[in-house]
């Protein structure tokens, strides 16, 4: 199993796409593509400053997928096969993300306060999804993080342009990352894409194992 918090990148493939089987796939994929039409309407290509809030939202299905798979080990007094750390851990690097880029983009007012509407507005959302349609929940999450990909992609492409400066790296991000003395901005960006694919892999792979019969496989 992929470790969410790992602070290093790897060679994760990063044009993965999960094609949709079935209905709650489709809504899932759905749900996707509909916010990004208002992050797309609202940020457009200040990436930095998309970067803050949505990653503000992203640390939130970790948090309520771990707290859930917690209680229902409590209630069928069983194991969770990892998912509850692999959830938390996901929760936390995503955290890590949003402490990053609140150094580089440095948030105004209005988005503080989107940040604090679009956190409420989705956390009770995602809560009542994965209390009773945990598959899609994290079908959910595993398009996010295929969309998460596609726009960091595209925030390298402006630093490699130079239509955004290469800053230098918050010090959090390097001793996080563990990333060398001099890092900039770009090194920063790369790591992040990285942990946003295996994410996406993750909660495709939590999908898929939801997606199983009970009769043929244990539900954590």
């Amino acid at each position: 199993m992929t470790d969410a918090s790992a602070p290093t990148a790897s060679a994760v493939p990063l044009d993965r796409h999960k094609r949709p089987e079935g209905l709650s796939d489709r809504i899932a994929l759905g749900i996707v593509k509909f916010m990004r039409i208002f992050a797309d309407a609202f940020f457009s290509k200040r990436y930095g400053h998309r970067a803050v809030v949505l990653e503000t939202v992203a640390a939130v299905p970790g948090m309520v997928g771990g707290l859930l798979q917690h209680l229902k080990s409590l209630r069928h007094i069983r194991e969770d096969e990892g998912w509850i750390r692999e959830l938390l851990d996901e929760a936390e690097n995503e955290r890590m993300h949003l402490m990053t880029f609140i150094h580089i983009a440095k948030p105004s007012f209005l988005e503080r306060l989107l940040i604090m509407f679009g956190q409420a507005i989705f956390f009770n959302t995602y809560f009542f999804l994965y209390l009773f349609a945990p598959k899609t929940a994290h079908r959910v999450v595993g398009y996010l993080e295929e969309e998460a990909v596609i726009s960091y992609t595209g925030y390298l492409a402006q630093v490699d342009s130079g239509h955004v400066e290469n800053v230098a790296a918050p010090k959090l991000a390097i001793d996080y990352w563990k990333l060398a003395p001099g890092a900039r901005l770009r090194e920063v960006i790369v790591a992040v894409r990285a942990d946003e694919a295996k994410h996406r892999d993750v909660n495709h792979g939590f999908a898929d194992t939801l997606a199983v019969p009970r009769r043929q496989v244990a539900k954590p």
